[in-house]
């Protein structure tokens, strides 16, 4: 039998202003309690188990549920069990609170619902406005063309794909219509300390991780220019096709700042692609302390940040920007030259299209939070949570640097702390050591009382914290070292 046509809107879809306010008072109270109470709750609970399989196997609803039953879930299944990240004594991988200013971004994007493939409405202006905004705080070149993605992983494959799309047109040669079917061995150049998301994108690119040429770094775990440079001689050498250096602005294990620089001048001189990945450090260019260590960034062909982990904002807001815009555009347009719309200002599809610079089609109004939030803090704002998070690192330093169980991995740098414990009893027994911090990090994150994650450096396991909280105090280092000190 055919569907009957009811000529009024659906009554489950079409709420009130009644309905949205009631709702939405709770959804706020909830937020409200949440946020504030944290510090004083457990950092980390695991779901039960029996939670765990009971969402797995509950079916979908055959019929809708009210809101106020659905909120009721969210607060006794979800809310109970987050990340962990909103607390002050949250250290671990790169993850920060989000900043209040943007949760209700959040709400806004979303009850707006664009789709920000391009267009001449707001989500489009707004975004062009943050890739500027970054462009501005690292020094990139305002010719430069970006996308807000997912995250560094994305913003990886992003800017990889427009490295390969260059180096490929350099000998003539169209891989967007070869495929990898080329007269050459493409190669890119990273160190053992760069952030795997490089090596998926080069599998994911079809180069493949035997192409992946690994540079030798130096005490510290930054990539050795000369090396480096030794390694592009020899490789152009012997017919090889460089496609691409990836340099690190703060490598997720140490923070450890590859010589941008020096790296840039030998990128130069081989005429190869530098992308900077500035996903977790870039952001501290900001700082007196790591402005000039930084500023090279701007000499990179493509950058990385992901605001979600330096500057605050929700989960997901990364950043790709790219020097040479063109180079971005025929990497992944698939409009004919002469349809593109390159300014239609007054019209309806707008400056030229996100969806012609990266491989989203559908794209979400990831910018409303971004810009929120730096609206919100400013320069000054983010300099100084920055700074604040840079000095409770120091702070937690100096603990281990003074306590006879613990050791420090040095040298240290940005916003981390690697070090571990190593009672005199233990020490020069490897096994043990591992073995101990091991258990260590383990009853800290199940404790509650504070979080960290490990690492391996140099074959050795060690504890790992990354301060990227301006929630954290410097009570909040103590309740976590004194924690540390009842487990061993």
């Amino acid at each position: 039998m055919p569907p009957t046509l009811d000529d009024r809107p659906d009554p489950e879809f079409a709420w009130s202003s009644a309905d949205i306010r009631r709702v939405s008072s709770e959804v706020g109270e909830w937020i409200a309690q949440y946020l504030t109470a944290l510090p004083s709750k457990p950092v980390f609970s695991p779901v039960p188990p029996g939670l765990a399989s009971s969402m797995l196997n509950s079916p979908m609803p055959a019929n809708g549920e009210s809101a106020e039953e659905i909120l009721r879930l969210f607060a006794t299944e979800v809310g109970p069990y987050p990340f962990g990240n909103g607390h002050p004594r949250f250290y671990g991988w790169v993850n920060s609170p989000p900043s209040p200013i943007a949760v209700f971004a959040q709400a806004l994007a979303a009850a707006m619902n664009p789709s920000v493939a391009g267009g001449n409405h707001a989500a489009v202006w707004i975004e062009r406005q943050v890739l500027e905004w970054f462009k501005s705080i690292i020094g990139f070149p305002m010719g430069g063309m970006g996308l807000l993605v997912s995250g560094s992983s994305a913003a990886a494959i992003t800017a990889l794909t427009a490295a390969r799309h260059h180096a490929a047109a350099s000998r003539g040669w169209d891989v967007r219509t070869t495929g990898m079917q080329l007269p050459a061995r493409l190669l890119v150049y990273m160190t053992p300390e760069a952030h795997g998301c490089h090596q998926k994108a080069v599998e994911l690119l079809g180069i493949g991780n035997a192409q992946i040429r690994t540079v030798p770094t130096d005490d510290a775990l930054r990539m050795r220019p000369a090396a480096l440079d030794a390694m592009l001689a020899e490789d152009v050498a012997m017919g090889a096709l460089p496609v691409a250096v990836v340099a690190s602005a703060g490598t997720v294990n140490t923070g450890a700042i590859d010589p941008l620089d020096e790296v840039a001048d030998v990128c130069v001189r081989h005429n190869v692609w530098l992308h900077v990945d500035g996903a977790y450090g870039a952001p501290a260019v900001l700082t007196s302390e790591y402005r000039a260590e930084l500023a090279p960034i701007a000499r990179a062909d493509s950058v990385a940040i992901d605001a979600h982990k330096w500057m605050y904002v929700p989960v997901d807001a990364g950043v790709v920007l790219v020097r040479d815009a063109r180079v971005m555009r025929d990497a992944f347009s698939l409009v004919p030259a002469y349809l593109r719309v390159d300014d239609d200002a007054k019209g309806v599809q707008g400056p030229p299209w996100f969806s012609e610079y990266g491989a989203e089609q559908t794209r979400p109004f990831r910018a409303l939070k971004v810009w929120m939030a730096m609206r919100y803090h400013g320069v000054s704002g983010y300099r100084r949570m920055i700074e604040h998070d840079i000095a409770l690192a120091r702070k937690l330093e100096d603990m281990v640097q003074q306590s006879s169980d613990f050791e420090l991995f040095e040298p240290t740098s940005l916003s981390i702390v690697c070090f571990r414990a190593a009672p005199t009893a233990l020490r020069g027994n490897a096994k043990a050591l591992d073995a101990l911090n091991a258990r260590l990090v383990s009853a800290l994150q199940l404790g509650g009382i504070a979080f960290l994650s490990s690492t391996v450096l140099r074959g050795e396991s060690w504890l790992r914290a990354c301060i990227v909280n301006p929630l954290a105090t410097a009570a909040d280092i103590d309740a976590l070292f004194a924690a540390l000190r009842s487990y061993l």
